[in-house]
């Protein structure tokens, strides 16, 4: 028997204010979106386009009030080529929220309040 990973979920409340941000801030493509017949929800599926692993954004209809996210600390991570440069555009996107220079790292956040680690790549 053997797993994989396929996806992580975000629940959030404006998919295309943050379909926008995951595109500008990560360059993160939309591979596929799925949208219940009855218009209850809509299901996108973002890709960086080299590893198979998706980020599934879930939009419901009915949700209006911003989702609690708690105290854990969860989040996702990506490695960066040009960890300078990428520190530089997300600093003047305003979406640095935490930043570990003793780890050599940082944290954005989206629209809906959910962290995301950026880590350099390392050889």
């Amino acid at each position: 028997m053997k797993f994989r990973f396929a996806h992580n979920n975000f629940n959030v409340l404006d998919l295309e204010k943050s379909v926008r941000f995951y595109q500008e801030a990560l360059q993160l493509k939309e591979a596929r979106r799925v949208a219940a017949a009855d218009g209850s929800f809509v299901l996108v599926f973002l890709t960086d386009g080299e590893t198979g692993h998706k980020l599934e954004l879930t939009w419901l209809k009915d949700r209006k009030e911003p989702y609690q996210l708690g105290d854990n600390e969860f989040h996702l991570a990506l490695t960066v080529d040009d960890f300078a440069a990428a520190h530089a555009h997300h600093e003047k996107m305003g979406c640095i929220c935490y930043e570990n220079e003793k780890m050599g790292i940082y944290f954005i956040h989206d629209p809906d309040d959910y962290w995301i680690e950026i880590i350099p790549a390392r050889s």
